[in-house]
């Protein structure tokens, strides 16, 4: 996992209306930076929905909200269109950001290894510094969790 004060790398993807997004955009926002590991899972649609119910109050606290998975933007797309999620949702198909944020790692299920992607939330200030990371994140209070966060500092 990357570490708090170092500067977030940077990136550029597609979101999940094929439009073009890159952190450096946001400077002078803090940006809420999300893994998940799959669209419209149960623990993944749970996180999604705790970060639309807190959009609006996000905002107000200048906070942009961003989701990762290696999901294609077509996938991506109906996982918004289904929920109505208000943020972006970008496609690392190609798993580049996810190797430079250190999230795609070995998992295990029922014994067997495999390859994915470990749940984890970064806060990043304004200038493009991390100032919170966890991969210890439980989906359906994250969003809550961040808003305290935030709120609190």
């Amino acid at each position: 996992m990357l570490k708090i004060n170092q500067k977030a790398p940077e990136f550029e993807l597609q979101n999940q209306n094929s439009e073009k997004v890159n952190l450096s955009s946001f400077l002078n926002k803090k940006v809420i930076l999300y893994f998940y590991p799959k669209d419209d899972t149960s623990g993944c649609t749970l996180e999604a929905l705790g970060y639309k119910e807190y959009y609006e109050k996000f905002k107000k606290e200048n906070v942009e909200i961003i989701g990762i998975s290696k999901d294609s933007v077509s996938s991506h797309k109906k996982f918004e269109c289904k929920y109505q999620l208000p943020f972006n949702l970008l496609s690392d198909e190609s798993l580049e950001v996810l190797k430079k944020y250190d999230v795609y790692k070995e998992k295990s299920m029922y014994g067997k290894k495999y390859m994915g992607i470990v749940r984890t939330t970064y806060l990043i200030d304004e200038k493009g510094i991390i100032i919170y990371a966890s991969d210890k994140v439980k989906a359906k209070e994250d969003a809550l969790k961040m808003f305290n966060l935030i709120k609190n500092n």
